[in-house]
Order: structure tokens, then sequence, then C-alpha cells
């Protein structure tokens, strides 16, 4: 039981980061924020590496690492963009669509297939992201899906999901060949350095900004870097499918917070949509 209680800190953690990502939006451009969502990882990594050491690397981390990390530093600015323009408890929810992708990219990947119970948390999943925008369904049934797909803050998340659903399998090749605190430093270590030349184009001044607001970015980037720590630790002792399962009850967190916090409007359809979400997110990790 103990990777369910790391995907349980996973998932807490990750609904923090949301918060402060949002919150950080308000005074910093998305290309501010998500490169130092990526560099306080790696400094708040810093002394958990030196305690660990450097394990033996192979070719098959040094290609996990360059495909993961491209991927994750494009996801990083799709992410950032979509709770940018959109609500939290629109977006976040989407993530839950990650294991739903992983039951065709995780055979393909590292060999793990499916059960009937995944099929059953198929069903409960695109339920659930139905049920997001329920109010449109008056203009008919395919309507909540297309309003989800008008929308730019979810159509960018959806394609996060998807992408993760890709690199959460390289990020087991990863830590099966290094160690779970040495990948995420080298995953979010190459993020940041791939999204510097992007922060200086795109931003005007950006040390100065940082600078100003560097307490709220600071803690930003502690929260991610203790919750995805968390998540490479449950990687080593179950199923992918199973971590980003129980990591995904973050949306429940996700909506919450958009309501209490960012005063959301549109609550009580988006808290359900996200429930019968994570009920078959919950279906696939059996």
């Amino acid at each position: 039981m103990t990777w369910l209680i790391l995907g349980i800190f996973t998932a807490f953690f990750e609904a923090l980061k949301d918060v402060f990502g949002k919150q950080n939006l308000k005074k910093s451009d998305e290309y501010v924020v998500a490169w130092s969502l990526s560099f306080f990882s790696v400094i708040f990594l810093i002394p958990w590496v030196i305690h660990t050491g450097i394990p033996t690397l192979n070719s098959q981390f040094w290609v996990a690492l360059l495909i993961g990390g491209s991927i994750n530093a494009v996801t990083a600015l799709l992410y950032i963009k979509a709770i940018k323009v959109s609500d939290l408890s629109l977006t976040v929810p989407l993530v839950a669509l990650t294991p739903l992708f992983m039951l065709l990219t995780s055979p393909l990947i590292v060999g793990e297939y499916p059960s009937f119970f995944d099929y059953i948390g198929i069903l409960l999943i695109v339920t659930g992201s139905y049920l997001l925008n329920i109010k449109e369904k008056s203009q008919g049934y395919l309507a909540p899906f297309k309003a989800l797909l008008n929308e730019r803050g979810p159509k960018l998340m959806l394609i996060v999901a998807f992408l993760w659903s890709i690199t959460s399998n390289f990020d087991k090749i990863g830590v099966q060949n290094s160690s779970p605190i040495f990948w995420l430093f080298s995953i979010v270590g190459t993020m940041s350095i791939l999204l510097l030349p992007v922060l200086l184009y795109k931003t005007p001044n950006p040390s100065r900004k940082i600078l100003k607001e560097l307490p709220m970015l600071a803690a930003m980037g502690f929260f991610n870097a203790i919750g995805v720590l968390c998540q490479m630790q449950a990687l080593t002792l179950t199923l992918v499918v199973q971590v980003i399962a129980i990591k995904r009850t973050s949306v429940l967190m996700g909506v919450l917070f958009g309501h209490f916090i960012f005063k959301e409007k549109d609550i009580q359809q988006r808290l359900l949509g996200a429930v019968i979400m994570v009920w078959g997110v919950f279906f696939i990790s059996l």
C-alpha cells in the first residue's frame, strides 16, 4: 500500500502546484511560470541528488531523457497556458484522460496491457468529461463535448493529457535505468534548459519579473518537486497506469480549489463530472 500513499501525496501536491500556478499567472506570463516551475523544482531537488548520488546510466536512460524531456517541455507550456485562459475547474479534470490514452500508449512503449476493469474505467471517464459541460446539452447531445473542444483551455489540456500518456511511460523507463530522484532531477533539469531560450525570446527582462515574484514562483516549484518525487518513487512499486490513476484524484482538489479560491462557477456539474472521472481512474487502477 506504500505506492497508494505516495500516489495520494502526489495528487495533493499536484493540486497545490496548480493553485500557485494560477495565482502566479495573475502577475507573470506563461513563459515565466513554465520555466520557473521546472527551474525551482531542480533547485529543491539538488540536496536529494547529493544525498543519494548519481547512479550508473545506460543508453536507455539517455533515450528516455531526450524524448521525455522534450515532450515535457512542450506540455509545461501548454499546461500553464490552459489554466491561464480557462477555469481550473474546467481544465484540470481533463488530465484524468491520461490513463485513458495510456491504454493505447502503455502496450506500445512498456508492454503493459489493459484489463476488463480498464474498459469500465474508460466509459466512466468519458461520461465524466461529458458532464463537465452538461449545461450545453440543450444545444444537442454532443454539445458538451463540442464546448470542451471549442474553448482554448480544455483543448490545450486534452493535448497535454495525451502527451503525458506518452511521457509517463518514458518516466518508468528512466526510473528503471537510474533512480527515482536522479531521473526526476534530470527530467526537470532538461525542461528548464529547453524552456530557457523560449523564455528569453518571449519575455522582456525576465529576470526582473522572476525576482519580483520569487516567493510565489519558488513555492510553486517546491510543491511540484515534492509531488513528482512521490510519483517517481511510486513508479518503482507498481504499474505506471495505477500511479497515474491515483495522481489524477488531484482533479477533485483542483475543482474545489477553483471554486473556493478563484470563485469559479458551475461547481456542481464540474464536481460531479470530476468525481465520475476519478471513479473511472480507480477502475483502471484495479
